[in-house]
């Protein structure tokens, strides 16, 4: 019994340690990004760095470089997201509510995008483009960015639909309403804060893409592309590091605001009634 004890307190810290361990595995590296946004050395990275400053915020903010590839990322990040909310919307709405065959490979093929390597999506719509003669350009991007955006939105909505009750929609339609006042008073309600997750969570995919993005930009630079040129051929290290810092609060903000919004909703909408 004691040996039995002795285990069972041993296990009780290995998984604490294990997730600690993974968990400082992975922030770790954020940490130094933070640190070297500060640095005082340009051109190599030293730890410690021999001094902190916070000149280097001042001269990213300078850069019209880097502007053009902030307002680029955003404007892409948007115009995907508001795409990826309507297609995705629809796709879930068909697949909850009809009873066909292949639904389910329909349902895996708009999920498949998120899952193949981001290389094989870039190519497949590099040659896409190629062969239908589409130039690339800002809406090149946008097409790309959605295809993978579609299926966050599409899994965040088909979650809740299925968690919602179809009684709903048929006690609304018994009382009279039409389609269109049904899905504004009782089905929008209930997907509303899966719809502002799903939303989110894809703006913060499209606006730090890099790969897929490589593969359809054509000349044109988004703040990905744009950290990574810097990195190929440095220049000012900290100026990097600094915009890094940025795109890591602006995707960081949305994850943890879908997280807060979708961690009370595993129970069944108007279930009890």
């Amino acid at each position: 019994m004691r040996a039995r004890g002795r285990r069972g307190r041993a296990g009780g810290w290995a998984l604490p340690l294990a997730a600690g361990a993974a968990l400082l595995f992975l922030h770790i590296p954020l940490f130094f990004i933070v640190l070297y946004a500060f640095s005082s050395e340009d051109k190599s990275f030293v730890f410690p760095p021999p001094g902190l400053t916070t000149r280097w915020f001042a001269v990213a903010w300078s850069r019209p470089d880097i502007w053009q590839a902030i307002t680029l990322s955003l404007e892409v990040a948007a115009a995907s997201t508001a795409l990826a909310l309507v297609l995705g919307t629809l796709a879930a709405a068909a697949v909850w509510r009809s009873r066909f065959f292949g639904r389910e490979a329909v349902s895996l093929l708009l999920i498949l995008p998120i899952a193949l390597p981001g290389i094989i999506t870039g190519i497949s719509l590099r040659s896409a483009f190629s062969l239908a003669g589409i130039p690339f350009s800002f809406w090149t991007i946008v097409l790309a960015h959605a295809t993978f955006c579609i299926v966050v939105v599409y899994n965040n909505v088909i979650a809740r639909f299925r968690r919602t009750s179809g009684a709903l929609i048929e006690a609304s339609m018994d009382l009279g309403a039409d389609g269109f006042q049904t899905f504004r008073h009782v089905v929008l309600p209930n997907i509303a804060t899966s719809l502002l997750a799903g939303g989110m969570l894809a703006f913060a995919l499209s606006f730090d893409e890099v790969i897929v993005t490589t593969f359809t930009a054509g000349q044109q630079s988004t703040l990905p592309i744009w950290m990574l040129t810097e990195l190929v051929r440095p220049r000012q290290r900290p100026v990097t590091n600094v915009v890094a810092v940025f795109v890591i609060l602006v995707t960081l903000a949305p994850i943890l605001l879908a997280f807060y919004l979708t961690r009370d909703t595993h129970e069944v909408a108007g279930s009890g009634k």
